[in-house]
């Protein structure tokens, strides 16, 4: 059986070190696990429940759906800003979490990871992402993180699938949302 998680990055700067951890992850990823590094957030439109109406969802909305309608678990991966995750990554969490109570990302096993500058490594907003995931019904995976901080100096010239710690914890948290993701199949 093979395990699909969906990959969802909360920068779209094409030079974003979660962009690269994130092709760390698919590069890494277990055999027997397709890890989809969706595109598309940036077409995505502010949530607007006067928008979110049965037969006429915006398409980026319904493709973003579609695609984590197909996974087994999703995995964020976040940079901070001022203190939080992005307003893009919020956003998907928004329409993923409709319709309440029966939304794309209910019982799905979700982890939150990520890069960032200051010295936590953005944990901030890995918090938040978590929070939010939980709050939108995803199966938070508490024990699934990783924080790497600095960012900017560290990856100057070392692209995160260079670096051993990235790679190991990368491994690690998906060896278990993958247990996760077969237990819940």
């Amino acid at each position: 059986m093979s395990i699909r998680i969906l990959a969802l990055v909360g920068s779209l700067r094409a030079g974003s070190h979660n962009r690269q951890f994130a092709e760390t992850a698919v590069k890494n990823a277990p055999e027997g696990v397709d890890i989809s590094l969706y595109e598309g957030l940036a077409e995505l439109p502010f949530y607007n429940e006067d928008i979110d109406i049965e037969g006429s969802v915006p398409a980026a909305a319904a493709k973003l759906r579609e695609a984590a309608g197909r996974a087994d678990a999703v995995l964020l991966f976040t940079p901070e800003y001022n203190g939080t995750m992005p307003a893009v990554l919020k956003n998907a969490i928004d329409w993923l979490s409709r319709p309440f109570g029966a939304g794309a990302l209910s019982g799905l096993p979700a982890a939150v990871v990520g890069t960032a500058f200051g010295q936590y490594g953005g944990v901030w907003a890995q918090d938040d992402a978590r929070k939010s995931l939980g709050v939108a019904g995803a199966h938070v995976l508490e024990g699934a993180k990783l924080s790497i901080p600095g960012s900017v100096t560290r990856f100057a010239e070392l692209h995160p699938g260079d670096d051993a710690e990235v790679v190991t914890g990368l491994t690690e948290v998906l060896r278990h949302i993958t247990e996760k993701a077969e237990a819940a199949a």
